[in-house]
């Protein structure tokens, strides 16, 4: 088996967009002509109904076609409270690769960086397609890892953009991250709002970085022709979903779960699969469009799928293999 690590992941192109976009593409469009499989993934909750919703470890498996077809897992643990109590990131995890033909596992990739750009990369290929035209403004609630990998990959693969309005509960946690970017990105304006609101008003393209489990983001406080990528989830009210002129998720079977707010409007019989506008791959492959008019309130509601990290993974290999990189692991 291969491992490879942070480290060789971020140098062999994982530490930055563009590779993540072109795998993201490729997935959606795999998911959009069936050619995967992707069970269910279950949540392992050791706390029980007690727990923070963001404190668990999930297993995603699955298999992808195209031209070099493999079969694997992200195992992915997350804990809310480790960066104040721990000192550590919130989420950690692997990646483990199996051949297709023999279903021997071939690589382990550390899978916290490569889950945070994949996570990253799915709201700029929405974006793409369901963002206003030279958009110029982004809202960011959450200031934290995620956060910073998708104001990153937006900035680095949309250059008009011009303003970032960042909000956190922590504003040492937002005003670091400001600072970060300004060092980075210094031709973009970027400003730490007094609260929620203040921040999600002023965007043109809203994304969710928090862990909340309780809505807080009401469909007045979106301007005309908003497209919101829900990312954490639970952030939005549901008057948001049955107000948006499309709502949209990546998959929708995963979308449809664990009581999320979408969940929940299916269970109350206010929403359902025909109401839905498109999963994501269909507009990434053409079968829907995408924004039509710039008045549009659009949301992405992306569960997350674990075809999309083992593509990433699968493109971060080969490259490995490539270029003669990594660490050689015994099997037995």
């Amino acid at each position: 088996m291969l491992y490879l690590n942070r480290e060789t992941i971020a140098k062999l192109g994982g530490g930055s967009s563009r590779l993540y976009t072109q795998a993201l593409e490729e997935a959606l469009s795999l998911h959009a002509g069936g050619d995967y499989v992707q069970p269910l993934k279950p949540y392992l909750r050791s706390a029980g109904k007690n727990g923070h919703i963001a404190d668990r470890i999930i297993a995603m498996p699955a298999y992808i076609g195209g031209q070099f077809p493999l079969s694997g897992i992200k195992w992915i643990g997350s804990k809310h409270d480790n960066p104040q109590a721990r000192g550590k990131e919130r989420a950690s995890g692997v990646i483990v690769l199996n051949d297709a033909e023999s279903h021997f596992p071939i690589a382990v990739l550390e899978a916290g960086l490569i889950s945070s750009m994949r996570t990253a990369a799915v709201t700029v290929v929405a974006a793409k397609h369901l963002a206003r035209v030279g958009f110029r403004t982004i809202a960011c609630v959450g200031c934290g890892l995620i956060a910073k990998a998708q104001l990153t990959s937006l900035l680095e693969q949309f250059d008009h953009v011009q303003e970032l309005h960042l909000f956190d509960q922590s504003t040492a946690a937002a005003e670091r991250l400001a600072d970060q970017l300004r060092g980075q990105f210094p031709q973009v304006n970027i400003t730490v709002a007094d609260n929620a609101e203040q921040a999600v008003r002023e965007g043109e393209l809203v994304v969710t970085c928090t862990v909340t489990d309780t809505p807080y983001i009401p469909y007045e406080w979106l301007r005309k022709g908003a497209f919101i990528s829900n990312i954490s989830i639970m952030d939005v009210h549901k008057d948001v979903y049955l107000q948006a002129d499309k709502v949209i998720v990546d998959d929708w079977e995963q979308s449809n779960r664990e009581k999320k707010v979408l969940n929940q409007l299916v269970l109350e019989g206010r929403f359902s699969r025909e109401q839905l506008y498109a999963e994501l791959g269909e507009i990434v492959v053409g079968a829907k469009p995408g924004r039509e008019h710039d008045d549009e309130i659009i949301i992405l509601n992306p569960m997350g799928m674990a075809i999309e990290d083992i593509a990433c993974a699968r493109l971060i290999y080969l490259q490995a293999l490539k270029e003669g990189v990594g660490v050689k692991l015994p099997l037995y």
